[in-house]
């Protein structure tokens, strides 16, 4: 870690540790997971009590922002707050996104013994969901492989645009589901595909092609690469079904978009 991150979050520490309505603080984003940049941000959760929590919560104030803690060029902290109850629930039921939030944090401050025990929790890999996640991002790709063709035979480049998207997005979570690696969400996702041990040699280079020129040809060469990497346990019911389901349907269900799982 940069000097002047460790400074920043040292103040910060300092500050927090000082108010009695922080249980915690939990350092996270780019400085905790080792790829933070010169002028990277500090990221952070602050773990509040019940009953200041409860307080934000009529208020809607989750968030703080400040610029007071760093003094290096492009520094704030920006940051979530939360209580004991929302950790738990990640541990529980958290999408991929809201776990790979906490991988790799760092506990500056604590009063909350069981702390490091409840994040590794909240950081596994939701095992029980895989093979179900598995079949429904293949029914993405299944589709997406359709509409690729719709697209092109209609000229339409915001169709194409937007297949293009979702095809690396469900084509890569099958391989980061395949090697239980947590989906980081967007920003972080190009890397984390990169890092995933076991994937098509070519799979990276076939992205760049597919983003860099959007068409058939291309996104055949990706999915093919993709469905003849493993012998992949498609949906009984068909892709087709499954597509209608979580995609289509949500609204009727309320599950969480497909895309947020």
């Amino acid at each position: 870690m940069l000097a002047h991150h460790q400074q920043t979050i040292d103040r910060l520490t300092d500050h927090f540790r000082a108010d009695p309505t922080c249980l915690a603080l939990i350092i996270g984003g780019s400085v905790a997971k080792g790829l933070a940049r010169p002028d990277s941000d500090i990221d952070f959760v602050l773990v509040a009590t019940d009953e200041d929590y409860a307080r934000r919560a009529q208020e809607h104030a989750f968030q703080y922002f400040s610029l007071d803690f760093s003094d290096y060029e492009g520094g704030y902290v920006d940051g979530k707050v939360i209580d004991l109850a929302f950790m738990r629930d990640v541990a529980d039921r958290g999408s991929e996104p809201a776990r790979f939030a906490f991988k790799d944090a760092i506990i500056t401050y604590s009063r909350v013994p069981e702390l490091p025990e409840l994040l590794a929790q909240m950081t596994q890999y939701p095992e029980a969901k895989r093979a179900r996640k598995m079949q429904s991002f293949y029914a993405q790709l299944q589709a997406l492989k359709w509409f690729i063709g719709e697209a092109e035979k209609r000229r339409d480049p915001y169709l194409m645009t937007h297949v293009v998207a979702d095809m690396v997005l469900f084509g890569g979570r099958l391989i980061l589901a395949y090697n239980r690696v947590l989906y980081p969400y967007h920003k972080w996702f190009m890397t984390e595909l990169a890092r995933a041990p076991e994937k098509p040699e070519n799979l990276m280079a076939l992205i760049e092609q597919l983003l860099a020129n959007p068409c058939q040809a291309n996104a055949d060469s990706f999915c093919d690469a993709v469905f003849d990497f493993t012998d992949w346990d498609e949906p009984p019911e068909g892709w087709p079904s499954r597509f209608m389901v979580d995609v289509e349907w949500t609204w009727r269900t309320g599950f969480t978009p497909i895309a947020d799982w």
